[in-house]
């Protein structure tokens, strides 16, 4: 347990960012609704307000909200009539399809806890998280059927496959299962008994059978979101109603006036939902605030599919489009996506990983829009800062606190570090999880006894609130005692213009401990290993130049584009072994 003398500990009595509220004209505090309110209050309004309006598109076909209330209600009286009752976890492994948000929904009315499972896990990953978790049930994409089937016993008692196209109508949906099935046979041969069909649940459950629960409410557990597992096994986040709808109200403060232009004009604004909704930024930031503000929900099943990607974009021009680095570099970088009409698009958003002033410059000059850049966790919701909309500089920063959020910069013992000074970034609000579900020695290592959760992220406030991420304290580099931080390093080498993309890490060296080596995606094949090393030496003093450059084709990433360090160190000791 934190050492209770921490509540002692130094903090700043001032908030300097609400000079920044202030001078923006922006509300810092937010009103939460009562105890008894949670997510199934925030749908079921706007399945009320928005009826026939679109909710959802997908690969051209769409679901209504009124669609969307029926068959979400369906799924979860099917649920209940399962006997799974409130606490019951239920997973869903879908990517970005019709069915996702209507199992998700269906799952959260039924009085049930999600958790968002990533459909491209390895059985070994799956078999943890569901036996970890304690899931009761499984709904999941027949594309990864299989993956379940590996594991080789039942470790949830109910199971619904669905087909990608079984919501796309008769006929098109039969034409998309069977090119998926037979012609890219994407489908690998799977087994699984007692598993029924998704359709044929919709057909046999009773809407009228819903009982709509009236014991949820705020401190309840909505979602179990498991963390990427990039610093050791993965933990579920417990994420409460609270937790997701005090974020809601956050997000909504900062981005709300771009969305009101079209109030009253008929038109809906569409938000580009091409990072996979199981991942908490857009389950968030594209699905549950679609829905709480009445946007179409414009659903990309696979973002490394550039062609879909800009066939969906160029037939639905959205409004609002959060996504990665990775992605917008590469739609900046494309000569079609360069020619397309973005005279709607009101709001960039960017998280998940730093966005370069690179990347976000070039996207400028395609859109004519400056990316507001974000920052989050699953342990907070995710948002914890932003940049508010509607500045017409990228600011290179994470932006402020989000509404009534509080961030501290600490150092190692746990005190707050003056203001320009480096520490870590730690996040008190009502959108911080309740803890990491059974893991309560996890949870009491990252949380103060004050209240803050400690990110593992290393920052800088400055004294109007803006903080600037430095880097992962993980994957800090210690060349002759110097701390050198990788994203720094990739900010400036991805200057250079015939490097499309880049990732950093540190290497033993007898003389200086570690020293930068950096891995290089080239935009220009001429580009050579001593441009570089020249480019390094003109723009970053010497500890913190690479000294090794490797050239490789394609930079790891995780599912929702974060460079993956630890594979890239992987890929090192390889070589070193080789």
């Amino acid at each position: 347990m934190e050492n209770q003398d921490q509540v002692h500990l130094t903090r700043r009595d001032d908030k300097v960012w609400l000079k920044t509220y202030e001078a923006l004209g922006i509300n810092y505090d937010i009103d939460m609704p009562a105890e008894n309110t949670s997510l199934i209050d925030i749908v079921e309004d706007s399945f009320g307000k928005y009826g026939n309006k679109t909710a959802f598109i997908c690969m051209g076909s769409q679901l209504s909200f009124k669609e969307v209330d029926l068959y979400s209600r369906k799924v979860a009286a099917y649920l209940q009539s399962l006997g799974l009752v409130k606490g019951d976890k239920v997973a869903v492994m879908m990517p970005n399809i019709l069915q996702l948000p209507i199992a998700v929904i269906g799952v959260l009315r039924a009085g049930l806890t999600l958790v968002n499972v990533n459909p491209l896990y390895t059985t070994k990953e799956l078999e943890h998280q569901l036996i970890d978790s304690e899931a009761k049930a499984l709904i999941l994409v027949e594309n990864f059927a299989k993956t379940y089937q590996d594991i080789g016993r039942q470790v949830v008692d109910h199971v619904v496959i669905t087909g990608m196209g079984d919501m796309m109508g008769t006929l098109k949906g039969l034409m998309v299962n069977t090119v998926v099935r037979h012609v890219k046979k994407m489908v690998p041969d799977y087994k699984i008994a007692g598993s029924v069909s998704f359709k044929s649940m919709l057909k046999k459950a009773n809407p009228k059978k819903y009982k709509r629960p009236t014991d949820i409410g705020l401190e309840d557990v909505a979602v179990l979101q498991y963390t990427g597992g990039t610093t050791g096994v993965a933990k579920g986040a417990m994420l409460t109603h609270k937790n997701l709808v005090a974020n809601l109200i956050q997000c909504n403060t900062f981005l709300g006036d771009g969305f009101a232009e079209f109030e009253g004009t008929g038109e809906q604004p569409v938000i580009m939902t091409a990072l996979p909704l199981y991942h908490i930024f857009s389950f968030t930031v594209c699905g549950m605030f679609g829905i709480y503000r009445g946007c179409i929900g414009l659903l990309v099943p696979n973002p490394r599919d550039l062609d879909s990607l800009m066939k969906a974009y160029k037939k639905n021009p959205p409004a609002f489009f959060p996504a990665v680095n990775t992605l917008f570099n590469a739609l900046a970088n494309n000569e079609e996506f360069k020619a397309m009409y973005h005279s709607k698009l009101r709001m960039s958003m960017g998280g998940g990983m730093a966005v370069l002033s690179s990347t976000a410059e070039k996207w400028r000059q395609v859109t004519t829009n400056i990316i507001s850049q974000g920052y989050g966790l699953s342990e907070t919701a995710p948002v914890a800062t932003a940049n508010p909309v509607g500045v017409d500089t990228f600011s290179g920063t994470i932006g402020v606190p989000m509404p009534s959020t509080d961030v501290a910069i600490l150092d190692d013992e746990g005190n707050e570090v003056a203001l320009g000074e480096r520490g870590e970034i730690s996040v008190r609000g009502p959108q911080v999880m309740k803890g990491y579900w059974k893991r309560e020695d996890a949870t009491n290592e990252v949380m103060t006894a004050d209240g803050f959760f400690r990110t593992g992220d290393i920052g800088i406030m400055e004294d109007d609130g803006y903080v600037t991420i430095v880097d992962r304290k993980k994957n800090m580099i210690l060349v002759s005692g110097f701390n050198v931080y990788p994203n720094e390093v990739e900010e400036v080498m991805a200057g250079h213009p015939k490097i499309l993309e880049c990732g950093v890490i540190g290497i033993e060296d007898d003389n200086s401990g570690e020293v930068p080596k950096i891995f290089v995606v080239r935009q220009d094949n001429s580009l050579t290993k001593e441009d570089v090393i020249a480019y390094a030496k003109e723009n970053l003093t010497g500890y913190k130049r690479p000294r090794h450059v490797e050239f490789i084709d394609e930079l790891p990433k995780s599912n929702v584009g974060k460079i993956l360090h630890k594979d890239l160190r992987k890929l090192e000791e390889k070589n070193h072994a080789s």
